[in-house]
């Protein structure tokens, strides 16, 4: 198996068909080196890739001179970047999980692309800054669902973050168009 990798060749990936598919997923999946699905992930690795992705954030973020109150990690690609973030940048997590639970402030979006498209976060406080953290993107859906959920409960998406992106999709334009920039560190094309 060939990853492509970034040009610090600190993440590869590589698009792998789905067994099965049933028609509301995706026919392939994105593997990568930090998804711990072919080999074991090397702990400084990750340490590695969290900085790199880290210092991408920042730039990004300085330019709009907005800093986020936490990180918002993606059950469940999004949870090892996301983690990985937090202890990179002291900034504080949260994920949001397919699993609805009767908690305060919860809002709802989706996934549209899997099985189980519904998704929720909880504890959302209007005014909070909050940097969007997933493995991947796509076609963006998903991101978007979620910065317009989270507009709609008064909270402010100030970026996303993704180890990869695969540009033949649109996802960066999409989340362009609901001002908020993405930050990736491997185009797949």
């Amino acid at each position: 198996m060939r990853l492509t990798t970034d040009s610090t060749a600190l993440i590869g990936a590589l698009k792998v068909a789905r067994l099965g598919p049933d028609g509301t997923a995706r026919p392939d999946r994105i593997v990568h080196a930090l998804d711990g699905l072919c080999e074991p992930v090397d702990v400084t690795d990750l340490a590695d890739v969290a900085l790199h992705l880290w210092r991408t954030c920042r730039e990004q973020l300085d330019q709009s001179g907005t800093a986020p109150d936490y990180l918002l990690g993606l059950d469940a690609g999004g949870i090892v970047p996301a983690l990985a973030l937090a202890q990179t940048s002291g900034i504080p997590f949260k994920i949001a999980w397919k699993l609805q639970l009767e908690l305060p402030d919860a809002i709802h979006f989706t996934e549209p692309h899997s099985s189980r498209p519904d998704m929720y976060a909880y504890a959302i406080e209007a005014g909070a800054q909050i940097l969007l953290v997933d493995d991947e993107i796509t076609t963006g859906r998903t991101l978007a669902s979620l910065a317009e959920a989270l507009r709609a409960a008064g909270a402010v998406p100030v970026a996303a973050a993704c180890l990869i992106e695969d540009v033949r999709h649109g996802g960066r334009e999409l989340l362009a168009e609901q001002g908020v920039p993405l930050v990736s560190l491997l185009k797949l094309t």
